[in-house]
Formats: structure tokens, C-alpha cells, sequence
């Protein structure tokens, strides 16, 4: 089986400060959100994790232009609040910067749901699907992806099982839930997919 791939590479502003996140082993990760701007000006805002190590010397942090090195990560939030499955940077390396931003992943990985291929009232063609990528410990991560034009109408024809490579962006998007008569605004997370790579690429 090919081997998985999970890297993402960004550069923007820490919009915050770090909050806790959770403790794994004695060890403290902090939680942020990161504005990572589009060539078009809007902005895609993307919560990191990293650790207490990490962010010590770079408080404090909110203002400050970071390069993030890590990956992707999917947490199954069994709470019943907010989306039942969380998105993040996991930081393996976090660095002051004054260069442009950035926002580059590449993820090789397995499809684990059929894609769905819809078109937008202009007819353009959009594929929607869900990339199972392994960690370590038999652990995998889910991540959503979505694809436009040509490189859709590929996925689109793909299949539950099929090694797919690819290199994006991470983004954000608002939408709007309606619960017990009540409108929430939520943030999902996805990889937009610029294009494909062949299996034994990089």
C-alpha cells in the first residue's frame, strides 16, 4: 500500500492567544487561530495546535507573522456541540516570519466515502469527498476535500478504496445551522485541491 502523506506548510498572523486545548501525556497544547490570506485578499482562518514548548518563547503571540510546519488532524467531537468533526493544524514547527503568507498541503491518502459530484448553476463541475489518511498506531485522520472543474470530473469518477494524491490549500467557510429554531453561524474546514500528483510523487 502506498505510503501516507500528511504536510502542510502556512504562513500568516496569530489572530489571538493561545488557549488551552487539551493534555496528552503530561503535555499541554495550546490552541490559536491563524488568518492566512487568499491571493484575492480574503483571509482563511485556521486554528493551530502546538504545544506549551513551542509557543513559550513567542509571547505574545496574537499580531505576531508565524511560519507553521505540521499536519492536518481530524478529532471526532462526540460532545454534540459544534461540528462532529474538528479540523486542525497539529504545529510541528512554528517560527517568526516577515515573509508572505502561504498555505500549502499535500496529503496522499485513501478515499473512504464515494465522492460527490455536483455542478453550481453555472455548470461548473465540484467533487466533495472525505480522505482517510494513517498515522502511526493505526490511527488515521479523515480530512474533507474538495475539487473543481477538471480535476473534479477525476475524483468524481474515483472510487471508496482509491489512493488519492493532492496538492492544496487549507480553508475555511461559514455556514449556518439551523438548531431547535434557533440560526448558528459555524466554520467548516476543508482542502481545496489545486491539483493531482501520481502516486509515487514526493
Amino acid at each position: 500500500m502506498e505510503e501516507a502523506r500528511n504536510i502542510v506548510q502556512l504562513r500568516g498572523e496569530a489572530l489571538q492567544e493561545p488557549t488551552l486545548s487539551h493534555e496528552n501525556h503530561g503535555q499541554r497544547f495550546y490552541r490559536f487561530l491563524l488568518s492566512v490570506r487568499r491571493l484575492s485578499g480574503q483571509a482563511d482562518l485556521l486554528p493551530v495546535i502546538a504545544t506549551e514548548e513551542q509557543l513559550q518563547y513567542l509571547l505574545p503571540l496574537a499580531g505576531r507573522r508565524l511560519v507553521i510546519e505540521g499536519q492536518l488532524r481530524s478529532f471526532n467531537n462526540k460532545s454534540g456541540q459544534g461540528s462532529r468533526l474538528v479540523i486542525s493544524v497539529l504545529a510541528r514547527t512554528l517560527y517568526l516570519t516577515q515573509e508572505e503568507d502561504r498555505n500549502d498541503v499535500i496529503l496522499r491518502g485513501v478515499l473512504c466515502k464515494p465522492p460527490v459530484v455536483r455542478r453550481t448553476p453555472l455548470g461548473r463541475c465540484i467533487s466533495d469527498m472525505m480522505l482517510a489518511v494513517n498515522r502511526r498506531y493505526g490511527r488515521a485522520d479523515y480530512l474533507p476535500c474538495i475539487a473543481w472543474g477538471q480535476v473534479a470530473m477525476v475524483t468524481g469518477r474515483m472510487a471508496v478504496g482509491d489512493t488519492l494524491a493532492l496538492e492544496g490549500r487549507v480553508q475555511s467557510r461559514i455556514y449556518t445551522k439551523v438548531l431547535e429554531g434557533c440560526v448558528q453561524e459555524r466554520t467548516a474546514y476543508e482542502v481545496s485541491v489545486m491539483h493531482l500528483l501520481e502516486p509515487e510523487e514526493p
